[in-house]
């Protein structure tokens, strides 16, 4: 519980539904719709985490201006980078304190350690803290970081060197996204000497806005605002409380009743009731994003004996012209959505719109699997999300189409889902069969599509498809070695098209970014990533 000044704060379902919130203008209760797996962000990738804990705990060395891809100065002031853009040097912020809180108090600032022990323990599995507490760090390796930072190098406490092995164009914009949010040298110190190197992804100490206090899985996570943070303009809410609600019917109630004052991701057959509501506002924005069916092309399925069918091209191609996505779009997304035909959305650049989709057509779809060997009735499991996101609003009904839409070409779905955090887990272990998921885009760049979603790196991390492809491998990266943005988007582009011919996955919907909060919030800005930030956000009387 909160010990403030003003009043508790009560949050749970089962309190909030016999005590709502008596609120002050300084607090600031958010529906969320899922449980952290944990406040490390290094660890992670998926929004649910990184509004925990990178978007209120942290801070990065640049950072994107809210609501924007642009890049601003975050822990780092400036930067300069070499003529041959191998070597970038960043000049640090100077009287940046970290959190003070019951299990911590630090001795000093912020300064060059705590840049090297962030960096170092995502590239060296050897270092004593990660073989403390082995973890992996999937987006680091995702975009090829762990090959391509060759050294991080201490020049003083105010100044830090990266040199890379090849050209990274997107560097900068890399070291805004949330995997490189700055941990505490001098805690990660005290935990080891303790014996307790994984209380870091419990019990989070970081730069940012907002101080972590308490995390009860499946009810509530509370923060304090940062009375010590270095942008003190930014921190206008005394007590941050994520109320974390997983129905989107209850999180809609809860907004009316002034329980919560800002949910995310509205079903579209509650826009308009939200619209009508004199105390709510509903800004919107066209969604950085894509919602898609990603296959896994394995030959064997991990847990299973049998060959995976999904392994043959033709069985894909099957798959991907059975499904009806105007109908899915038409019901799933009731209006709200755009057709899909390409791996990313038409607004990022380097976007090739002469790529098309093949049409519907179930009748090909039987002929391409009975060329395939494949039997009537053969049996896939289609694995749906648990949780709402931008990118796809009725996962489970998704599901429930798609099963019917292949059931007409003789394909048995069988519907699978988890918890959210075992749903990733499992997936990026490779049990997954045929999967619902999405993306919204992390950092304005193309290789953020696909580098991190369909390279051969991110095999063990957000290539779901576990799609590796040599050719698209070698187009991507080289993409990604140069500075000339002409060369890059013909790279790409080329890619697009090799992605499109072997269908490791279906676009369905480009969707529209809703988010429904009381007309007393003021200063919140729609993140074109899919994110939910809470500095500059006040709450008015």
């Amino acid at each position: 519980m909160f010990k403030h000044a003003i009043i508790p704060l009560l949050v749970g379902a089962s309190l909030l539904a016999s005590a709502p919130f008596a609120l002050a203008a300084t607090n600031l209760v958010y529906c969320s719709e899922g449980s952290p797996a944990g406040f490390d962000p290094g660890q992670y990738t998926t929004g649910t985490d990184f509004d925990a804990s990178a978007e209120t705990i942290y801070n990065r060395l640049s950072e994107f201006e809210r609501g924007s891809t642009t890049v601003i100065p975050g822990l780092a002031t400036s930067w300069d980078i070499s003529p041959d853009n191998l070597t970038y040097t960043f000049h640090l912020r100077d009287g940046v304190k970290f959190h003070t809180t019951p299990y911590f108090t630090p001795t000093r600032n912020f300064n060059a350690d705590d840049v090297l022990f962030t960096f170092n323990r995502m590239l060296d599995k050897d270092m004593p803290f990660r073989k403390a507490y082995p973890t992996e760090f999937p987006y680091f390796t995702d975009m090829g970081m762990d090959k391509n930072i060759a050294k991080v190098e201490k020049i003083d406490d105010k100044t830090v060197k990266f040199t890379l092995n090849t050209v990274d164009a997107a560097f900068i914009q890399n070291m805004a996204m949330h995997f490189a949010s700055i941990e505490s040298a001098e805690y990660a110190d005290k935990l080891l000497k303790e014996g307790k190197p994984s209380d870091i992804n419990q019990k989070p100490i970081g730069t940012g806005p907002f101080v972590f206090k308490s995390y009860q899985k499946d009810s509530n996570i509370r923060y304090t605002g940062n009375k010590d943070y270095w942008k003190p303009e930014d921190v206008k809410i005394d007590n941050l409380i994520f109320a974390i609600t997983t129905d989107p019917s209850v999180r809609m109630q809860k907004l009316k009743k002034n329980e919560c004052q800002i949910t995310l991701y509205p079903r579209p057959a509650d826009l308009k009731a939200f619209k009508e509501d004199p105390n709510l506002k509903m800004p919107s924005q066209a969604g950085f994003n894509l919602g898609y069916i990603a296959y896994n092309v394995m030959d064997k399925i991990k847990g299973s004996d049998e060959p995976n069918p999904m392994a043959q091209l033709k069985v894909r191609q099957a798959l991907d012209m059975a499904v009806n996505k105007q109908q899915i779009i038409n019901t799933v997304y009731q209006g709200a959505g755009q057709l899909a035909v390409n791996a990313m959305p038409p607004t990022q650049w380097s976007y090739d719109d002469t790529i098309k989709d093949a049409p519907y057509d179930p009748e090909k779809a039987k002929q391409l699997l009975k060329e395939a060997g494949i039997k009537e009735g053969t049996e896939i499991t289609l694995w749906a999300m648990p949780v709402q996101r931008p990118y796809n609003p009725n996962a489970k009904l998704m599901a429930e189409m798609l099963q019917a839409d292949w059931g007409k070409i003789g394909i048995k779905a069988k519907i699978v889902s988890y918890e959210w955090g075992e749903y990733i887990k499992r997936s990026k272990g490779g049990e997954n069969g045929a999967m619902l998921i999405g993306w919204s885009g992390d950092n304005g760049d193309p290789d953020n599509w696909l580098g991190t979603l369909f390279g051969c790196d991110a095999i063990a991390g957000n290539n779901f498809s576990k799609w590796c492809n040599p050719e698209f491998d070698k187009l991507v990266k080289a993409a990604k070695n140069t500075t000339d943005v002409a060369e890059r988007t013909k790279l790409y582009q080329q890619a697009q098209h090799l992605l499109k011919s072997q269908v490791p996955m279906t676009p369905i919907a480009h969707s529209t970014v809703y988010q429904p909060m009381r007309k007393n919030v003021e200063g919140f800005k729609i993140s074109p990533f899919g994110l939910n930030s809470f500095y500059g956000v006040s709450v008015s009387k």
